[in-house]
């Protein structure tokens, strides 16, 4: 479009983004908010080596969207569902959830969008682990 802003996209290989781990686990995860220059969301990717997986969790206040890259599985409440590649799941704020990699031999990627209804990307509210316990 000619003439828009630059402020108003980004294009980000995640590949150039630093990978860590979660607080609550090794699962590496790319935090891609910061280098999109979002401030309406929060954008990791994830990946999943073999028998990984990320803690069961919800969210205060926001619901989320993962986009599986590599097909995968998905745990919300209890129930594990396939989702294929490029399958997108969107979950609510309140059912516990979490990304695993049952196989033996695969990496799973996911890429990780949560939106809240208000406030910012630094307070999108609390991560709440099945005991209650809030990060």
């Amino acid at each position: 479009m000619s003439g828009s802003d630059p402020e108003e996209f980004a294009v980000v290989d995640p590949a150039d983004v630093e990978r860590e781990t979660f607080v609550t686990s090794d699962v590496a995860h790319r935090k891609l908010t910061e280098a999109l220059g979002a401030t309406e969301m929060r954008v990791n990717t994830v990946t999943l080596d073999p028998g990984d997986v990320t803690t069961p969790h919800a969210h205060e206040d926001h619901e989320e969207l993962y986009v599986s890259l590599t097909g995968g599985r998905v745990e919300i409440e209890g129930e594990v569902r396939d989702v294929p590649e490029g399958g997108v799941v969107r979950i609510g704020s309140d059912p516990l959830r979490s990304v695993r990699n049952d196989t033996e031999d695969e990496t799973h990627v996911w890429v990780m969008v949560g939106a809240p209804p208000g406030g910012t990307v630094e307070n999108f509210g609390d991560t709440i682990l099945p005991d209650g316990e809030r990060l």
